[in-house]
């Protein structure tokens, strides 16, 4: 009898349709039997359509659902949005991690910060190594990105070469890391690529992205005329940016005073990798009140706007050890995420307001994308030759692109999934052959919720609308024992015309108990619901909202 035919499947879990929370897996099915392998774990972060949510997670119920079957975990990189989510969801899964060195000296350098981290099995691969986990034959192909030791994954299996190129660009000069290796996509296009599931965030922009090492330049111009204090905020993870700002201090006789514990702790491990050798040892931030303001460089962590970071700190005039003024210069070496437009601009107005000049990409080459413009894309699939591509890492309109450019690139089969959705790479025509049930996790404070729970939309509702909360004691005869106890927040104190809010509320409470048949009134529930109703309706009455109400009714 002869074996049925091997399928190699995708299922992406996160990371398609939006930039941030990558998770995929990779499967290989032959009849009923599956083998799994999961592709990076990485958060994206709360913003204020999640209010008092930290960190998002992709929902890894499906991986959950395979975990006898699932082989493994690879790590590309170590950018948050492709690891941050491991401590949180390793527990859900325990199989081996996979990482190079850079790698997993963050995530234990990160662990050493939170004590109730879990111990997680981490196999460490050497730059460019080779692993068999299962059935997957794991080939780890250097790529240029922001980080040291970014990798793309040769997954070859019995079906066919899958590449997942996570995280990259073309850059012959990246000053830390190493280059996009061209030889060996070379060769894995003359071996015979299947599939390339691919990177698209920057599938909207034309041409060919600058070099870090043009971006070094930039930094020492910029440096070269600055007359007083010097702050330079990047992401903390961007250790080519970190070196090229500290040499760039050096060239000017400026020493460097580093302001954040996420850029401290990077800091640290490429230090201890050696990817900045070369550097001078950088200063203690008590060290940024004595030295002379033309003779300091300050490294902030914020450049996203992030409210307890060194940056927003400063803009807010509550930073223990540093502050800026009149003369001084900060340097934005970094690019917005989208949805944080409006706090990095309300950083920036509140530093300009200072009179601190402020340079950002839009005049300077102080700061590139890590991630491939559409040219950079033409090249990966001219060495590639892959029969198809598979876009990731976007939203919509970069999927959209990134699809329509590689079949511009002659590519002959190209799939737009989501997650959620199984998709059959090989062998046959590929396409979509089943779905599952996707989702997400808020990291809450220190639990882990569904997205479908009701606590961000009710957090919202009383943003938006506030909450009263009455409490009632009514006799068994359905009677006012004493006044009604209100308190409220977020609603106004005066009710326009309507005298105060407080006056009002008891007013509703009293209508909605005198409204009621006695025989009513002796059922808690429907006290409860008749004053609830009468409130509400009540203070929408004069305000043209309605608030979140809590009542409690007490019988004496």
């Amino acid at each position: 009898m002869a074996k049925p035919q091997q399928e190699l499947l995708f299922a992406p879990l996160g990371g398609v349709g939006e930039i941030g929370m990558n998770l995929a897996l990779y499967g290989l099915a032959s009849g009923n039997r599956r083998e799994w392998l999961c592709v990076d774990m990485g958060v994206s972060f709360g913003d204020n359509d999640t209010p008092g949510i930290d960190l998002i997670m992709a929902d890894v119920g499906f991986a959950e659902e395979q975990r006898r079957d699932l082989k493994g975990i690879v790590l590309t990189h170590g950018h948050e949005d492709h690891v941050g989510a491991l401590f949180d969801l390793w527990p859900k899964l325990k199989v081996p991690v996979y990482a190079t060195p850079f790698t997993a000296t963050l995530i234990a350098s990160k662990k050493m910060m939170e004590p109730n981290a879990p111990e997680i099995p981490i196999t460490v691969v050497p730059v460019g190594g080779r692993v068999t986990i299962g059935s997957f034959d794991v080939e780890f192909v250097p790529v240029a990105h922001s980080i040291p030791e970014s990798h793309a994954l040769a997954i070859r299996t019995p079906a066919g070469l899958a590449v997942h190129t996570g995280d990259w660009k073309l850059d012959a000069t990246p000053v830390a890391g190493e280059i996009t290796d061209e030889k060996k996509f070379r060769a894995l296009g003359a071996e015979g690529v299947r599939a390339v599931i691919c990177d698209s965030t920057n599938a909207v922009r034309d041409g060919i992205s600058p070099s870090e090492a043009d971006v070094a330049e930039g930094l020492k111009k910029v440096v070269s005329r600055a007359k007083g204090r010097v702050a330079v905020t990047t992401f903390a993870s961007n250790v080519a940016r970190l070196r090229s700002a500290a040499l760039a201090a050096a060239a000017y006789g400026r020493e460097v005073v580093v302001a954040g514990r996420a850029m401290e702790r990077v800091i640290g491990v490429a230090r201890e990798l050696g990817y900045l050798e070369g550097v001078p040892q950088f200063r203690g931030m008590d060290a940024y009140q004595t030295l002379p303001p033309n003779k300091v460089m300050v490294l902030l962590t914020g450049s996203q706007g992030e409210p307890r970071a060194a940056l927003a700190r400063i803009a807010n005039d509550d930073h223990p050890a540093i502050e800026l003024s009149s003369g001084d210069m900060l340097i934005m070496s970094s690019r917005t995420i989208p949805g944080n437009e409006k706090p990095v601009n309300r950083i920036i107005n509140s530093i300009i307001s200072k009179g601190v000049e402020v340079v950002t990409d839009r005049t300077e080459l102080v700061h590139v994308s890590g991630h491939p413009r559409r040219g950079e894309l033409k090249q990966m699939y001219e060495w590639l030759k892959p029969e198809l591509v598979v876009p990731v890492h976007g939203e919509a309109l970069h999927l959209h692109e990134n699809a329509l450019l590689a079949k511009e690139a002659g590519v002959k089969e190209v799939v737009s999934c989501e997650n959620g959705d199984i998709v059959r790479l090989a062998p046959g025509p590929a396409g979509i052959t089943d779905q599952f049930q996707s989702g997400r996790l808020y990291k809450d404070g220190t639990l882990l919720i569904s997205a479908s729970d009701a606590v961000v939309k009710d957090r919202k509702r009383l943003s938006f609308s506030g909450v009263i909360s009455i409490a009632v004691a009514l006799s068994r005869n359905g009677q006012f024992v004493d006044e009604p106890v209100v308190e409220f927040m977020g609603v106004p104190e005066q009710a326009g015309k309507d005298g105060p809010m407080f006056d009002l509320i008891v007013d509703a409470v009293h209508s909605a108990i005198e409204g009621m048949q006695k025989s009513r009134r002796r059922d808690p529930e429907q006290v409860e619901e008749a004053i609830r109703r009468s409130v509400r309706g009540a203070v929408n009455a004069v305000w043209g909202k309605k608030p979140t109400c809590h009542v409690l009714v007490l019988e004496v």
